[in-house]
């Protein structure tokens, strides 16, 4: 087996299932179960039990687990002699990000310069994406459930959405009202969202649009002034005591946080690194992405 299918390998028995080990290898669930399935075909056995609790290991599984795990961690180890200590990487780096993830995950670059205080970090926030093959920039940080093809990266979190009023605002229009009864804040002509049209003429079909924008900051503080209700990122209305969450997360309207390359730089040192680094500090802020779905401070979401 090549190191590739030894990773898969690992990442499953680490998880149990499918799901956990697509989180962690960056790849989606059907990738993982195409390649375990290819691995224990080619090989001919069986590499994992399909039990209720799980996947489990098999002997001759375990044992490849075992081999694996030796295999890790001297890859690990000759990185680390080639890629020497954290504090040895320098020069610059370009990042291309969206407002919602720099304003939202500040700390995830904060910490990136601290842990490589001789790396450059030169962040570009732009709502409109930029073009890696054109080389705008290094690494692009995106919400996307569809990355592309022809890029190298890795999905290092997922972002979960809900629809949130100001509290003043539902005080006035009702706490029983269907989503149709609020004003709601939309994206102007420069940047459409037929997504969020598609979901109002499903759920609150009639709905007012009362104001439009560009630009998330502006979008945000609509929000909290009560100008209108819209979709927020849960992280952040769930953080603001002054907004009321109207429903439960909208799992259906979740995106993939990726952070992309592509393939020919997936080898630099301060590329890699800081892909590594988004890996582990997104993990972090797992639970508030995904949203307090039993919080009982939500109002309940009525669409007729």
């Amino acid at each position: 087996m090549d190191w590739d299918e030894l990773r898969y390998t690992l990442a499953i028995a680490r998880a149990g299932n499918l799901t956990g080990a697509a989180v962690a290898l960056g790849v989606t669930r059907t990738t993982v179960g195409r390649r375990l399935a290819a691995a224990e075909a080619r090989l001919g056995v069986r590499i994992f039990d399909r039990t209720p609790e799980g996947l489990v290991a098999t002997a001759a599984g375990a044992e490849l687990v075992s081999a694996a795990e030796a295999v890790e961690g001297e890859v690990n180890a000759a990185e680390g002699r080639l890629l020497g200590r954290d504090a040895e990487l320098h020069g610059s780096l370009r990042v291309s990000t969206l407002d919602v993830l720099w304003l939202g995950f500040t700390d995830v670059f904060a910490t990136f310069v601290t842990r490589y205080p001789s790396v450059v970090l030169d962040v570009q926030i732009s709502n409109a994406f930029a073009s890696l093959r054109r080389r705008e920039a290094d690494v692009a940080l995106r919400l996307s459930n569809d990355p592309g093809d022809g890029l190298h990266g890795r999905r290092v979190g997922e972002m979960h959405f809900a629809v949130y009023a100001a509290r003043a605002l539902v005080d006035q229009v009702g706490a029983d009202a269907p989503l149709q009864g609020y004003p709601w804040i939309s994206n102007d002509e420069r940047s459409p969202t037929p997504w969020l049209d598609a979901w109002l003429a499903r759920h609150a079909p009639g709905a007012r649009v009362a104001f439009r924008t560009d630009d998330y900051v502006v979008l945000r503080r609509a929000v909290s002034a009560g100008i209108g209700v819209h979709f927020l990122p849960c992280f952040e209305g769930d953080g603001d005591p002054g907004l009321v969450c109207l429903g439960n997360p909208l799992r259906e309207e979740a995106r993939g946080i990726w952070a992309l390359t592509l393939p020919e730089l997936r080898t630099n040192r301060r590329v890699r690194a800081f892909l590594d680094h988004c890996a582990e500090e997104f993990g972090r802020h797992r639970a508030a992405l995904m949203g307090n779905a039993a919080d009982p401070s939500c109002a309940s979401l009525t669409t007729a």
